[in-house]
C-alpha cells in the first residue's frame, strides 16, 4: 500500500517538473471526485505542453493503488467478520432441570406466600421465561406457568439435559426393520411395529438413527420415525388430582375384575376338556402383582411371534403383557410404547411382582429378585432376564 502510493507521488513529482508550474498548481490542490489524470489533461490542454504520457503513467498507478487499498479492505472485513461470528448458543441454554429430593413448588407469584400452581419433580425441566432479581424463575412446564426459587434447580446444562431426558424415534411406517448398518443393503436384526417408541443413542450418520432393541442395537432410517426429546415436566393441581383419583379407580376396577376373572375361568376349566390346550395351565387365583407374576411364568419356554398374542401358539412382548393381564380382566393394547402410559408410575428399587418394565421397544412383567418374564425373541422365545439386562425406561404398576 505506502510503496503504491509512494509511486504515485514520484510520478506526479516527474509530470510536475516535466509540465511546468500549471500541472504542480494543479497537484497542490486536489478535490474529491477530480482524478489527476483529469486535472493533468486539463493542464495540457491549456498550454499545449505533451502530458498524455504522464497522465496515463498518473492513471496506472492510481489505478494499481487502488486495487491494492481494495483488496486490503476487503482481507481486513473479512478478517472482522471472521472474529465478530455469532456464536450459536445450545438449545439447552434456557432449560432448568429440577435438583431437589422430591419436588419444588411452582408459585403464581416469586414469592413463597404465593398460590402453588403445580410441583416440577426431580429431573423434571422446565423453560425459562425470564429471571427476577431476587432469585426466581418464571418457567413454563406442561400445563403450568409460574416461579420456582433459583437454588432448586440447574440451569442451561446441556450435559445434565441430556441425562435427564430421552430421545425416541417413533414409528411412522406399519412395520419397520432395524438394519444391522446404515443402509437399506445391510441385513434386518428386527422389526418394530407402527407407533412403537425406540430409543435413539446416536444420530451423526445423515439421514439414520442408531437405536437400541430387544435384539441389540441397530439403524432405522429417518424417513420412517420421528424424532422427539421427551423430558418430565411439571404437574399441576389439578393434574395431580385427576392422576391419583384414575389411579385409585384403575387398583379399585383391577381387583374387580381380576376376581370376575378368576371365577369365569375356575367354572370354564371344571368344564373343559383335560386335554385341551390351555388345559395344562392354572388360571388366576388372586387379584394381585404376584398372581399376574405366577400366572405369566408358566408360559417360559413357549414361542416368541411377531404381531402374535397367543401365550401357548406364539406372542411378542406387548401381546405377552396384554394377554396375561387379559387373564385378570384387565384390558392392555398390545403397544409397549402405550403401555407405558397405563397404570401408574413406580420407581425401578420400587418395583413389585406384576409390575410392567418398560424398556426402548420392550416390556415385559416383574416377576421379583430382579427379574422379569417376557416374550423376548423369536430365538429365545418366553423366557426370564434380568431386570437391568437392559435399561429400563420406566415401571408402571397396575395392582
Amino acid at each position: 500500500m505506502k510503496r503504491g502510493i509512494l509511486g504515485v507521488t514520484g510520478l506526479i513529482l516527474t509530470g510536475a517538473l516535466i509540465v511546468g508550474d500549471t500541472t504542480s498548481t494543479i497537484y497542490a490542490a486536489p478535490v474529491a471526485g477530480v482524478s489527476v489524470a483529469t486535472a493533468v489533461d486539463a493542464a495540457a490542454a491549456g498550454n499545449g505542453n505533451p502530458t498524455a504520457g504522464v497522465s496515463l503513467a498518473v492513471t496506472d498507478c492510481l489505478i494499481e493503488s487502488n486495487e491494492e487499498a481494495a483488496q486490503a479492505a476487503a482481507e481486513a472485513e473479512e478478517q472482522v467478520s471472521e472474529n465478530e461470528a455469532p456464536v450459536v448458543e445450545s438449545e439447552y441454554s434456557d432449560i432448568a432441570i429440577a435438583q431437589v429430593d422430591n419436588y419444588v413448588n411452582v408459585r403464581s407469584e416469586p414469592n413463597t406466600e404465593s398460590e402453588v400452581l403445580g410441583k416440577l419433580y426431580n429431573n423434571s425441566a422446565a423453560t425459562i421465561l425470564e429471571t427476577t432479581e431476587d432469585g426466581w424463575y418464571k418457567i413454563t412446564s406442561g400445563s403450568v406457568t409460574g416461579y420456582v426459587k433459583c437454588e432448586y434447580v440447574v440451569a442451561g446444562d446441556e450435559e445434565l439435559a441430556k441425562a435427564v431426558s430421552t430421545r425416541y424415534a417413533k414409528v411412522t411406517t406399519t412395520t419397520l426393520y432395524v438394519r444391522t448398518e446404515p443402509s437399506t443393503e445391510s441385513s434386518v436384526l428386527t422389526m418394530v411395529p407402527l407407533e412403537d417408541d425406540l430409543v435413539v443413542l446416536d444420530e451423526s450418520i445423515p439421514g439414520w438413527a442408531l437405536v437400541t432393541t430387544e435384539e441389540g442395537e441397530g439403524y432405522v432410517s429417518t424417513d420412517f420415525v420421528t424424532l422427539s426429546t421427551d423430558f418430565v415436566q411439571a404437574e399441576s393441581k389439578e393434574e395431580e388430582a385427576a392422576r391419583l383419583a384414575k389411579e385409585e379407580a384403575e387398583r379399585l376396577a383391577a381387583a374387580a375384575a381380576a376376581e370376575t376373572a378368576r371365577k369365569k375361568e375356575a367354572a370354564a376349566q371344571a368344564s373343559q376338556d383335560s386335554g385341551s390346550a390351555e388345559a395344562s395351565y392354572s388360571a388366576p387365583t388372586s387379584s394381585n402383582g404376584q398372581a399376574v407374576a405366577s400366572y405369566a411364568c408358566q408360559f417360559v419356554g413357549n414361542p416368541y411371534v411377531y404381531g402374535g398374542s397367543s401365550l401357548t401358539n406364539g406372542t411378542d412382548c406387548s401381546g405377552f403383557v396384554m394377554s396375561v393381564y387379559a387373564a385378570f380382566g384387565i384390558g392392555l393394547p398390545h403397544s409397549s410404547s402405550a403401555l407405558r402410559s397405563c397404570g401408574y408410575e413406580v420407581s425401578l428399587s420400587s418395583a413389585q411382582p406384576g409390575d410392567i418394565v418398560c424398556y426402548s421397544g420392550h416390556v415385559g412383567i416383574y416377576v421379583g429378585n430382579g427379574t422379569i418374564v417376557h416374550a423376548s425373541t423369536p430365538s429365545s422365545g418366553i423366557t426370564y432376564s434380568s431386570v437391568n439386562y437392559r435399561s429400563p425406561i420406566c415401571v408402571r404398576r397396575i395392582f
